[in-house]
């Protein structure tokens, strides 16, 4: 079964905030997803909207069709943490992480489809 992938590494915003918008798009339809990207106001909206054309785009190269597509897997893991330092009082610091995301995509044809397929 082929399967359509696109990565996004080292994206500046923490995974946790970007696995609210990425929740909203697993185990739909690919137009399905892209509407619903398009008109959520998160901030990591936008990337995951890339990055889901970038994986649609990778689709068409390997000769899926596009009107069985489903996001199979949408994973978001923490990537590099870049450690700034916060001054505070009587010559103290505290730290501040900025944190990362590495964000993984998999796009499928539907289970439902490949059912109605085969009998």
């Amino acid at each position: 079964m082929a399967e359509a992938r696109a990565t996004l590494n080292d994206y500046r915003q923490s995974p946790r905030k970007v696995r609210v918008v990425a929740d909203l798009v697993r185990g739909k339809k690919v137009e399905d997803a892209l509407l619903t990207l398009t008109f959520t106001t998160k901030r990591a909206s936008k990337p995951l909207e890339k990055l889901l054309a970038s994986a649609i785009a990778n689709a068409k190269n390997l000769s899926l069709p596009l009107e069985k597509l489903v996001v199979k897997e949408i994973r978001v893991d923490g990537g590099a943490i870049l450690y700034r330092r916060q001054p505070r009082s009587r010559g103290m610091a505290n730290p501040i992480r900025k944190r990362t995301s590495h964000i993984s995509i998999v796009l499928s044809e539907s289970k439902a489809d490949k059912l109605k397929a085969k009998s």
